[in-house]
């Protein structure tokens, strides 16, 4: 297994092989949550106005995700793993857009299978890898708003392949590094309140969710959805 590492919307966009799209604060720890509450399906979109068209049209029941880190108007949830956390998911498919992550879904055109994943959910992800044995694994830190590097998700693509080479990287150095990052530092900052405490806190409960999430396209739509490991 070939792996690479690459970041950005243009790593996105250039990755081959088995794509994994990262990123930790918040999209896909968010994501993995949603899954974890008992989430059907989530429909992975660029845009809030895409979101929700496919809302008005029945294609999912609820809307997360956010612009500039904030909830959009008409939106259900933010892009909030602690919201989700307290929700009513079960069975729903909800339609989820964010300036990084899901972003960095769409763009992966040259992609053969796409997983989402964020610190929460690494282990398992790399264990469906693993399961897999692709030639080429392309991991894609998605970073801020897809234009700049961002800590967490450098630092879980690292983590991603030191697992898939067979180490265990020491966690509580990660989640010390992340939390002396510059992102880290919105959710202490009281005059944000879209950046939960808590969702940091979720996000550094590194694979505390055994679920793998995969994407296929499936009628023209990016649908995520969760494989437990056992």
């Amino acid at each position: 297994m070939e792996i690479r590492i690459d970041s950005l919307l243009r790593g996105a966009q250039e990755a081959e092989g088995t794509v994994v799209i990262v990123d930790v604060l918040r999209a896909f720890t968010t994501a993995a949550v949603a899954f974890a509450r008992g989430a059907a399906r989530i429909v992975l979109v660029a845009s809030v106005d895409e979101a929700l068209d496919l809302r008005s049209r029945g294609v999912g029941e609820l809307c997360m995700g956010e612009v500039h880190g904030k909830r959009p108007a008409g939106f259900d949830f933010g892009n909030s793993p602690f919201e989700l956390s307290i929700a009513d998911v079960r069975g729903r498919t909800l339609i989820h857009s964010t300036t990084a992550g899901t972003v960095g879904v769409t763009a992966a055109h040259k992609a053969t299978q796409i997983f989402v994943a964020a610190l929460v959910n690494a282990q398992a992800t790399v264990q469906a890898l693993r399961r897999d044995d692709p030639a080429v694994v392309t991991i894609v830190a998605m970073g801020a708003q897809g234009e700049t590097r961002a800590d967490e998700d450098e630092l879980c693509a690292l983590y991603l392949r030191n697992l898939l080479q067979g180490r265990q990287p020491d966690r509580d150095a990660v989640r010390r590094l992340v939390l002396a990052s510059a992102e880290s530092q919105n959710y202490d900052d009281p005059s944000r309140p879209q950046f939960h405490p808590k969702d940091r806190e979720i996000a550094l409960q590194i694979d505390s969710i055994p679920l793998a999430i995969r994407v296929a396209r499936e009628g023209g739509l990016l649908i995520a959805r969760a494989a437990a490991l056992a």
